[in-house]
């Protein structure tokens, strides 16, 4: 149990690529990009799929945990190769290692680098800061010679090397500006993910037959086993047109609109499992709402990275998917355990419920972000 919560904390660090992979992506193509980095995460699952289907039934759960930890492993041999971000190294005042990133960026690409100084929005802000107060302690040096000037100057260098880490970032994602943007966030991961997961462990129970309620239910767990990594392998295809209708969307209609029509789609694909359902309409069912949730969670993966400024950006990422982490540990206790007692409508409204209200608080993202610059700073 140990070692699987250690595992936890390792995928956790997932959503760190996003927004690393983010801020070297220009505005105009950000959109396309970022749909083309999640669709090795459809790679990733249908593989997985795959290999469950073929180690699982032979092997057992340890050999296929081995056999997935493989790809892992690869990824740390690109870390020493990996470029930080210019956009972190500006905001902690390496100006030097940014430019040298980016001429190293330049000369792979074969482009000349731009000319002028790098600087960040941070930088022009202590700027702006720094000469207020040079302004103000001017006027204030009559009386107090000039004291005020000294300690303002201590002030701007003390915010200048200040630390954007731990709780000091957290607490700047609920900051007046960020609040609204922070909280429906957190509703839209946990409603995507919940339903993600969701309707994943429900291929497995609603889909060939495989219905804990039959009266096969002893008999049908072991003689179905083969079926339903196959089901599971199957559905995984449906993340394919997802990530396809993602980027047909993402850079046209926007991305709020993107995704609340992904979710109001995937309310319509799962209504008609409210009542027990032939084979063939359940799979459809399945395989459409999957396709819609997965396009949505795609296009959530490059909004959520655009609205948060650098300083904050990978911390407002991480508290975020780990809101929807929660609600994908409460799927299978809650909803699918509805559908273990029978209670299949239940469990279907309960995910009608969820969705919708994803839906909703898409609906009400304080901005649209297609096409705009990623900020550095919370003020811009």
């Amino acid at each position: 149990m140990a070692l699987r919560f250690l595992v936890g904390i390792g995928l956790g660090g997932g959503p760190v690529l996003s927004s690393w992979f983010l801020e070297f992506v220009p505005a105009p193509s950000r959109g396309r990009w970022m749909v083309i980095f999640s669709t090795f995460w459809t790679v990733g699952t249908i593989f997985e799929a795959s290999l469950a289907w073929a180690v699982m039934p032979r092997f057992g759960w340890r050999w296929l945990l081995a056999l997935s930890s493989v790809p892992s492993f690869v990824l740390l041999l690109f870390y020493v190769i990996t470029p930080e971000s210019p956009r972190f190294l500006c905001m902690k005042g390496r100006i030097p290692e940014a430019v040298d990133v980016l001429e190293k960026m330049a000369r792979l690409n074969n482009v000349p680098m731009p000319s002028g100084r790098l600087v960040s929005d941070k930088n022009i802000e202590l700027d702006e800061v720094s000469e207020s107060a040079t302004l103000l302690a001017s006027v204030a040096a009559g009386s107090d010679g000039g004291g005020k000037e000294e300690e303002e100057n201590d002030n701007i260098k003390e915010d200048e090397g200040s630390n954007f880490g731990g709780i000091k970032s957290v607490s700047k994602l609920l900051s007046p500006k960020l609040f609204r943007a922070t909280v429906l966030l957190w509703l839209a991961f946990f409603g995507n993910a919940f339903s993600y997961y969701g309707i994943v462990l429900l291929t497995s129970e609603l889909s060939n037959g495989n219905r804990i309620c039959a009266k096969e239910e002893v008999e049908s767990v072991h003689s179905n086993e083969s079926s339903l990594y196959k089901n599971v392998f199957i559905s995984s295809f449906a993340e394919i047109p997802g990530s396809v209708a993602s980027a047909l969307m993402v850079d046209r209609v926007g991305r709020k609109l993107s995704m609340a029509s992904m979710l109001f789609t995937a309310c319509v694909f799962l209504f008609p499992l409210v009542f027990s359902q032939a084979d063939i309409l359940t799979g459809i069912s399945l395989f459409g709402a999957r396709l819609c949730i997965s396009a949505s969670l795609s296009i959530l993966y490059i909004y959520a990275p655009e609205i948060y400024p650098t300083s904050v950006r990978t911390t407002g990422i991480g508290v975020a998917s780990s809101v929807g982490r929660i609600g994908g540990i409460l799927c299978p206790l809650v909803a699918v355990a509805l559908v273990h007692n029978c209670q299949q409508t239940a469990a279907i409204l309960l995910f009608e419920l969820v969705v919708f209200l994803s839906g909703m608080a898409v609906m009400f993202f304080p901005f649209e972000t297609k096409g705009s610059r990623l900020n550095d700073t919370e003020g811009i």
